[in-house]
């Protein structure tokens, strides 16, 4: 039998809806995008036919004028495949409808089941979904064509006619969408130098609309492990509201052995059950549903409940699903691990602050440059456009496209762009062996495309000095750039990971994290004394590490050891859970933290953008700046001092400076305690995190412990799925697995039972296929932990599938504990 693929699977998805996608222009929303990038669906798509591949979001009329097919004939059907509820997408939809008024035929497919977007909160939906969003999109399409011919029965024909050659004039030049198209557009005779006679015929006309669904929007990193999207709904969508026992919205809540029911289930929830059950059934897999977590439970119930006999009759492959909730192993994506994949994607969102903070991305500006210059509102005839000195004037001043509006336009794949294979073949990989494995892939594309590199190679080993030569000779030519996109991105990718200043930063994250994991084998003393000597090193930098002085190389921020102070809270709370009242330490080596806390952000001013520090920004900067403006005058009066006489203030002056030195100190006390307060919040939601294994059975049993693990090698360390799979495989039993029994089962259970009929409850460790979802994310290390575990298990008939709602980094993991998406 042929193996479990998720790429194949959501190939064949595709393929399933040609007769949808031939002769039609297809848009796609930036979820569904991020998608098909993944799987390489692109190519697919134009082999069946489609016209045109474009944004959603960032729509335009030129649209219609793309044709990937020798087809000329006007464009009259629009495919929309979006990852968001319709009532979300609706406005981009009917926005595209009004602008192409030619079309006659419009489907809809969204990844959000009809099930699932009647019982969303506040949908305005019901139970029949689908019928009824064709209604209304039916309706709100028609009131926009009254308006348009309402508008153009009084307007003249002469004026008619001007504004139609102003609209063919502007339309080929224009590169932004925004509400202008809809206007240029909207009077009847203006469509037909893009369309045809037939356009302004069928503007009255009755349009076609249908609604399907499409469950297979996903992001697979190979044909076993897949995320989603992460602009799509169901990722989107919050897994806990705000209460004593949840700590972000892109989390579960802590597990307390009450699951969430009822009107309590989170949209998350509700949104990722329905996305598996129909995966499932996609793929064709009879699903056995084990859960470990509170909120893994809700999702596992709410599958069960979906089931039905219906799904007994069809042949499907038997396999088990574990559902785990990620609030049961925070630690695992707070650290950074050995990974090559987890390096590149954490660069990623450095690179994405640093291009937001300098805008002063080179590739962004050449983009820039080269459609301004095919911009003839704008500038001179495309012919005469000096590129280069454009792209200058746009480095030396303001951008002149968002970076929205660089997305317009058809995207374009080739069949020698091979990405997705690339990430399989890294995805488990460490850092020297990945990069090894990718200059061996330069060396070979170099090979194929008959490219001589004069650069001494190294066996065993990747430096910069080694890749970048390769990765400039394969772009030198823009023909090698787009045969070989995939390579050369990867390659890039990896030439910044072993840049100095961002492996060292990276080095020093793991050397930190190995200390704190041996020290918490110690004492909480010791623990509470290396978290705080962290702190105190992070002063010497800005919050984003910014240097204070040269010599600092490899220095953690402020903002850095608030996430080792997250990995150490975590520690404690495994290993101390009752050192003290309120969290594993004492009450003295908390006030000696929280002191140090204090006293690092009034040293800093940048680490103002924390969260918990919002409202104190100002008073904050302000209290910086006076401190220096101070420091500053002290330093020139000192020098004034030695050659003065020294007569003194007169009695007034003094007194005067007593009353602003009084009023200085009581403002300063003041900001203070306003900032201990902020900080005393903080360390309430450290505490939260340091229950998390005294408050879930399994956890607090001892099963999933970590106290065989200190041994001075933080390589040792596994993650939960790790022990979780380990003890699967080895047909041992798992504390606090729960099986959720499908409709059928309970059937036998109570009403055959009686007969000898009885159901004996099936065992996830007999299944060959397994897969496991957490509810939260996963990351790197897991993936190369979940192979590990089956490996050294034996046991090669069992496949093994890994998803996540999203793909996590240590950063990531910050910004839900303690940045913007928290509840702190």
């Amino acid at each position: 039998m042929a193996a479990v693929d998720v790429i194949k699977s959501c190939l064949d998805s595709i393929a399933q809806i040609s007769e949808h996608v031939e002769g039609a222009i297809v848009y796609l929303d930036s979820g569904c995008t991020e998608s098909f990038q993944f799987t390489g669906a692109f190519p697919v798509l134009l082999e069946l036919g489609a016209r045109a591949i474009c944004s959603l979001e960032n729509m335009s009329s030129l649209d219609s004028v793309v044709n990937w097919n020798s087809n000329s004939d006007p464009a009259w059907k629009v495919v929309v495949m979006t990852s968001r509820l319709l009532s979300d997408a609706h406005r981009y939809i009917l926005r595209c409808l009004s602008t192409h008024k030619g079309v006659r035929q419009c489907t809809v497919f969204t990844s959000i089941s009809e099930l699932a977007q009647s019982a969303y909160p506040d949908s305005p939906l019901g139970p029949d979904a689908f019928h009824e969003y064709e209604i209304l999109l039916l309706q709100d399409y028609e009131e926009i064509v009254k308006k348009i011919q309402k508008k153009a029965s009084h307007s003249d024909v002469s004026s008619n006619f001007q504004e139609s050659l102003t609209f063919e004039d502007e339309g080929w030049s224009r590169l932004t969408s925004s509400e202008e198209d809809v206007s240029h557009c909207e009077a009847t005779s203006s469509g037909k130098y893009l369309f045809g006679e037939s356009h302004t015929e069928y503007l009255g006309g009755k349009l076609v609309v249908s609604v399907h669904h499409f469950p297979m929007i996903l992001c697979p990193f190979s044909p076993k492990v897949f995320v989603l999207p992460s602009e799509g709904s169901v990722s989107e969508a919050y897994l806990s509201a705000k209460h004593e026992d949840s700590l972000s919205p892109g989390l579960p809540p802590i597990s307390t052995g009450v699951p969430p029911d009822g009107e309590d289930v989170p949209p998350g929830a509700l949104l990722t059950a329905h996305f598996l059950y129909h995966l499932a059934a996609k793929m064709d897999l009879k699903m056995e549903i084990f859960s470990l977590g509170d909120l893994s439970k809700t999702v596992g119930k709410i599958m069960t409940d979906m089931s039905s006999l219906y799904d007994v009759g069809r042949r499907k492959r038997s396999a088990g699903l574990l559902l785990i909730d990620r609030t049961l192993d925070l630690l695992t994506p707070c650290c950074h691990g050995d990974s090559l994949v987890d390096c590149i994607y954490h660069l990623e969102n450095v690179l994405q602050e640093e291009e937001s903070n300098t805008n002063d991305s080179r590739l962004a500006e050449r983009i820039e440059a080269f459609l301004v210059g095919w911009d003839a509102c704008n500038s001179s005839p495309p012919e005469t456009v000096d590129l280069v000195n454009l792209c200058n004037k746009v480095h030396d001043g303001k951008s002149f496209l968002s970076e929205s509006q660089l997305l317009n336009g058809s995207f374009v794949s080739t069949e020698t762009f091979r990405g997705t294979p690339y990430m399989e073949a890294i995805l488990d990989r460490r850092t020297k062996d990945g990069a090894v494995l990718v200059k061996k892939w330069l060396q070979e594309t170099l090979r194929r495309q008959n490219i001589n590199v004069n650069v001494k190679i190294r066996p065993g080993f990747a430096t910069k000095s080694e890749l970048q030569p390769m990765i400039r000779a394969l772009a030198k030519s823009q023909s090698s750039l787009i045969r070989n996109k995939g390579i050369i991105q990867l390659g890039a990718a990896v030439l910044v990971a072993l840049d100095e200043s961002h492996s060292t930063r990276w080095n020093a994250f793991v050397s930190a994290e190995k200390i704190l994991s041996a020290t918490a084998g110690d004492t909480s003393q010791s623990l509470g004394a290396q978290i705080g000597d962290l702190i105190h090193k992070s002063t010497m930098l800005g919050s984003d590490g910014d240097k204070k002085t040269d010599n600092l190389q490899g220095l953690l921020s402020f903002k850095d050891a608030l996430l080792l102070m997250i990995v150490g809270y975590i520690l404690a709370g495994e290993n101390f859970p009752t050192s003290g009242s309120g969290g594993p330490f004492s009450w003295q080596e908390e006030h000696f933290l929280k002191e140090a806390i204090v006293d690092a952000i009034l040293e800093n001013a940048s680490v103002v953008k924390l969260k918990f520090l919002d409202g104190l920004t100002e008073e904050l900067e302000a209290n910086l700046n006076r401190k220096k403006s101070e420091d500053t005058k002290e330093a020139s009066s000192d020098q004034l001092e030695s050659d003065d006489d020294q007569w003194g203030k007169w009695g007034d002056e003094e007194e005067d400076d007593g009353k602003n030195d009084k009023k200085q100190v009581y403002s300063d006390m003041q900001l203070k305690l306003e900032l201990l307060d902020r900080v005393d919040n903080l360390f309430k939601s450290l505490h939260k995190l340091s229950t998390v294994k005294r408050r879930n059975l399994s956890l607090r049993e001892g099963t999933f412990s970590l106290e065989s693990n200190f041994t001075g090698d933080f390589g040792l360390n596994k993650s939960l799925i790790y022990k979780l799979l380990t003890r699967v495989l080895g047909k041992h039993d798992v504390p606090g697995l729960e099986y959720h029994s499908t409709t059928v089962g309970r059937l036998f259970k109570s009403g055959f039972g009686r007969f000898g009929l009885g159901q004996t409850k099936p065992s996830l460790a007999d299944q060959n296929i397994i897969m496991v979802f957490v509810v939260g994310g996963i990351n790197a290390a897991e993936v190369r932990e979940v192979q590990e575990a089956l490996s050294e298990s034996g046991r090669p008939d069992v496949e093994l599938i890994l998803g996540g709602t999203t793909f996590l980094t240590p950063d990531d993991m910050f910004t839900l504990l303690m940045g913007d998406s928290s509840y702190i």
